[in-house]
């Protein structure tokens, strides 16, 4: 099937400028992109007429620290966090549908509440079994037997190099992306153990060395500084939080950077903020947590920028203060927060998102997978747009739409 847009403004997913343009899908793929003005107009024959309207065409978005095995969404908030395995079945699939509704075609998991529910709807996704984003699975997120208070699941895999390499192999089994470590605690669940560092050096490589045998990425929740520079110490990829990173930590990120994304998941530190829950629930200890977060943040994620380090818009969504389908807010808090222009926040979810899925995606270019929105309005003036789904025109995933245009 062939699908040609036309009468439309372009963002490529680099950060460049849009422009008016026409581009023509084939079967999953982008396969003709023509500048209006210097190019000739693409071929009309066979092919089916999307006209633009005006519209915004662009990448779909990549949520970079994805739970969507967390139960809440904007459709439904659910007060508790574990659930029984069937009901997380169900809650993540209604997530996924969620998020792609929301204009997210692809989705990098930092971590999920089921050992293989992400796998199976990674599968029943590809499959064409049941709407929702291209899935980088992982699993359970290990901590250590009595890690600082970091809950992750009921399943203890012990300590030390040996079982390192035999959690690393226990999820190749699983079929899983990617494996999540936490490297540090958290404040927010338990005040001050943000710099507690939960595992060895020598656990820590063997993990990412065993990773790298079986294919296998490693993410990591690193607040700490030191946490921060052993997961670059030992290959980490994907670098969650970096909170309190000091100069040494942000000088090999900075040597690291062709090798390394980090995802600051200021969402839910903004939504923490705001939250107003009721009486019978105490986020205070929380709240007080975020506070020097922000602060920090500020400073950490322009500097990391400047030096060419690979931040990516991911927040921690799922929460019933934070669901999942509020994804698109971590484009407005780069802008607000750490100084990005609409455009460049808008590339760090698109062009920068399909760097850390591993897939040709995220770039409007020849040979790219015809992962599409059509926005009404002008994103890259106003992130804003992306927050409310009525503004998503269409949303094309493969080559397939997944909200059809009205016109088409």
């Amino acid at each position: 099937m062939r699908h040609l847009f036309y009468n439309l403004w372009i963002f490529d997913g680099t950060g460049s400028p849009r422009y008016r343009g026409e581009v023509l899908v084939e079967g999953d793929r982008i396969t003709a992109v023509a500048r209006l003005g210097s190019d000739p107009a693409l071929p009309r024959d066979g092919a089916i007429l999307v006209d633009g309207g005006g519209t915004t065409l662009m990448p779909g978005l990549v949520e970079a620290h994805g739970h969507l095995t967390w139960p809440s969404s904007t459709e439904r908030i659910i007060h508790r966090f574990e659930l029984p395995p069937e009901e997380m079945m169900l809650a993540a699939a209604r997530n996924a549908r969620v998020v792609l509704d929301h204009g997210f075609t692809s989705v990098y998991s930092a971590g999920a509440l089921g050992e293989r529910v992400e796998v199976v709807l990674r599968d029943e996704i590809a499959g064409g079994h049941l709407p929702g984003p291209r899935l980088r699975a992982s699993t359970i997120e290990r901590s250590p037997p009595g890690g600082d208070g970091v809950e992750t699941g009921q399943v203890d895999h012990g300590r030390g190099p040996q079982a390192m390499r035999a959690f690393i192999d226990h999820c190749q089994g699983l079929g899983i992306d990617s494996v999540k470590l936490l490297l540090s605690g958290e404040d927010a669940l338990l005040p001050g153990s943000s710099q507690h560092i939960l595992y060895t050096d020598t656990e820590v490589r063997a993990a990412c060395e065993r990773a790298r045998e079986k294919g296998l990425w490693v993410n990591a929740h690193t607040q700490a500084s030191d946490a921060v520079k052993m997961g670059l110490r030992h290959g980490v990829r994907v670098l969650y939080h970096c909170t309190y990173a000091d100069e040494e930590a942000v000088d090999m990120a900075e040597a690291a950077k062709a090798d390394i994304f980090m995802a600051p998941a200021i969402g839910i530190i903004v939504a923490t903020l705001e939250a107003k829950p009721p009486p019978h629930i105490d986020m205070t200890a929380m709240k007080e947590s975020a506070k020097p977060v922000i602060e920090r943040a500020t400073r950490l994620i322009p500097e990391l920028k400047k030096r060419g380090v690979r931040v990516l818009p991911g927040g921690d969504y799922g929460f019933p203060f934070n669901p999942n389908g509020r994804n698109g807010r971590d484009l407005e808090h780069f802008v607000t927060l750490f100084g990005y222009s609409p455009a460049e926040a808008l590339a760090a979810a698109t062009g920068l998102g399909g760097q850390i899925m591993g897939m040709e995606l995220g770039l409007v270019r020849e040979g790219y997978l015809a992962d599409l929105l059509l926005v009404a309005g002008d994103p890259t003036q106003d992130v804003r747009l992306l927050q409310d789904k009525n503004n998503l025109v269409a949303i094309m995933l493969g080559g397939r739409f997944h909200k059809q245009p009205v016109a088409a």
